[in-house]
């Protein structure tokens, strides 16, 4: 590597901007090694100017794992391109000649975005991706910035004895919650749905992390249902608290790549009616497990 890079902390507890690194190119393998090491101990890293084509954005992705196909962008490329559809389904779609890459738009005409509530991202597959990589290519003249958030400070600011208690629970993770009710996709395919451990342990960092949202949450097992209700809702506030946060502001061809096995994140849609654009790859991961310390 002939050029210095360096990683700059945004917060204590997630987040750091790396710099001189030209992600259009394709990497050495200290190069990957640095990037890796620095999205474990940081959970998302953000890198600047990073102008590039979707197939180098692809080759990016690949360096750190298999591709993930996101089970919604056939369908939803497929919608697009039928007569009379309107805005709503145009939030997220696949690329025509890319199945690894969604891409995301908002515009004057859109009544819906992506990830505008916070989630880690489909986690009702079997196996959720372990991280996403999203470039955007056209902001906003202000807003749009992205929040990201520290499932493990989120878990580790928890009560022992509520910590504890977590460690031994599961929740269901349905896809439906999500797609079912969007014009844009089949209401009659069947949609992931799994249960995954409540806290999660991070196969690589061996760190503790909750592992709930309210995009794809439905229900604790061990748990009556008004019980769920109860300790879902206060999980889903409590992991939303600002001390546990970082906030990315975007410039075109920005770039983020987050731990989706540790992060959450939410998009804000402050910016209507302008348009807003960026594209994405994901890594596929591991099934989600717990393992006590």
């Amino acid at each position: 590597m002939n050029k210095t890079i360096n990683i700059d902390k945004l917060t204590p507890h997630i987040g750091a901007e790396i710099t001189g690194i030209d992600l259009s190119k394709p990497l050495e393998p200290e190069q990957v090694k640095l990037i890796e090491s620095a999205l474990m101990e940081n959970q998302v890293v953000f890198f600047r100017d990073q102008e590039m084509t979707l197939a180098e954005q692809v080759r990016l992705g690949g360096y750190f794992g298999k591709l993930y196909t996101h089970p919604a962008a056939q369908a939803a490329t497929t919608a697009n391109k039928e007569p009379g559809k309107t805005a709503p389904i145009r939030y997220v779609s696949g690329v025509e000649g890319y199945p690894e890459i969604i891409k995301i738009y908002a515009d004057a005409n859109s009544e819906q975005v992506a990830g505008e509530v916070w989630h880690a991202d489909v986690t009702s597959e079997t196996e959720p991706p372990m991280g996403s990589i999203l470039r955007i290519t056209q902001i906003p003249p202000l807003g749009g910035d992205t929040l990201f958030a520290s499932m493990y400070a989120a878990f580790e600011a928890l009560s022992k004895d509520m910590q504890r208690f977590l460690c031994s629970l599961t929740a269901i993770h349905d896809g439906i919650k999500v797609y079912g009710g969007r014009n844009a996709y089949d209401s009659t395919r069947q949609y992931p749905r799994n249960e995954h451990p409540v806290v999660r342990t991070h196969p690589v960092t061996g760190r503790q992390a909750l592992y709930v949202s309210t995009t794809f949450t439905t229900k604790i097992v061990q748990l009556s249902q008004s019980e769920s209700d109860a300790l879902l809702a206060f999980l889903f506030r409590h992991l939303e608290l600002p001390m546990f946060q970082c906030r990315f502001r975007w410039r075109n061809n920005s770039m983020a790549f987050w731990d989706n096995r540790c992060v959450q994140h939410q998009a804000q849609w402050d910016y209507f009616p302008h348009t807003r654009i960026g594209y994405r790859v994901q890594i596929t991961g591991d099934r989600p497990f717990h393992k006590s310390s």
